[in-house]
């Protein structure tokens, strides 16, 4: 049993990696490094795996998002203790993205692992080429979260609170914005890219014009003024609010052409090769609503 057990996950986190290799990549060769933004907050860069959080409070530490690979989270691990001896309570998935949750296993079991509920459900989803979800052999049930919320939910690492906020479907149908009122610091996840189009997974509940609409709601929700995510250094309101505008303009492009009747192929050739996907997505949402 023991045996199968650590085939079957090799096989997992393999599959994993593979699938999440562009990121990966960008990453394999850097350490882990915690890059602090506020007080007692960090963001974590290198390793394999997209950019996540750390957060100290009174009598805990926050971790948001696991990285890839069981070297990436024992880095992590490390350089939170070097700046704290208080233990890791909570663990935040963002969303259910192999680059930001192949980690979970490797983190100690006494960590209670948190999402949107909608994320969890995705955790089980099919894949994108419609194979069934790993993530439903019983041996991965203790990794997926254990804990949800809906619409809020509040934690508190002794006086300390940090609001976990879900705003609406966007990347996927299940992303969590971890936002830090004091710091005034929100962790976004893959809620936007910086330097490369917008991924918006379909396959997930993801939707590009719902997209646009909950960060929308997210910039007049909370007094953020700083933003972290999965793929990018952190940036400030007036960037969210140029790629939400940059996302609408996209938007009404697609729909042009749509409605001169060409079809996915030929929109796709009025645009640069790596917005494909993103262009994909868009036509798929107008055709839907015809």
């Amino acid at each position: 049993m023991i045996k199968k057990r650590k085939v079957l996950l090799i096989l997992f986190f393999s599959f994993l990696l593979l699938s999440s290799q562009p990121f990966a990549q960008q990453r394999e060769t850097r350490p882990v490094t915690l890059e602090k933004i506020a007080e007692n907050l960090y963001q974590i860069s290198g390793g394999r795996g997209a950019n996540g959080g750390v957060y100290i409070g009174g009598n805990g530490v926050l971790v948001i998002d696991a990285k890839m690979t069981k070297e990436s989270v024992d880095q992590t691990i490390a350089e939170i203790q070097k700046i704290t001896d208080k233990p890791i309570k909570f663990l935040v998935n963002t969303h259910s993205d192999g680059d930001h949750i192949a980690g979970n296993p490797f983190f100690p079991k006494s960590v209670t692992i948190i999402a949107h509920e909608n994320c969890r459900k995705e955790f089980f989803h099919s894949r994108r080429d419609g194979k069934p979800s790993a993530w439903n052999e019983p041996e991965l049930a203790p990794y997926v979260p254990s804990l949800t919320y809906r619409d809020k939910m509040d934690i508190y690492l002794g006086e300390k609170k940090v609001e976990l906020r879900y705003f609406g479907v966007g990347h996927t149908k299940g992303d969590t914005v971890v936002y830090f009122p004091e710091e005034k610091t929100a962790f976004l996840g893959d809620q936007i890219f910086m330097g490369r189009p917008q991924l918006i997974h379909s396959y997930k509940g993801g939707n590009s014009f719902a997209h646009v609409k909950t960060l929308t709601k997210m910039l007049e929700n909370i007094d953020a003024v700083t933003f972290c995510s999965g793929h990018s250094d952190p940036i400030d309101r007036n960037t969210i609010e140029h790629h939400i505008q940059e996302m609408m303009s996209i938007q009404e492009k697609v729909k042009s052409f749509v409605e001169q009747g060409k079809t996915l192929d030929e929109v796709k050739k009025e645009f640069e090769e790596n917005h494909a996907r993103l262009v994909e997505s868009i036509f798929n949402e107008i055709k839907n609503l015809s």
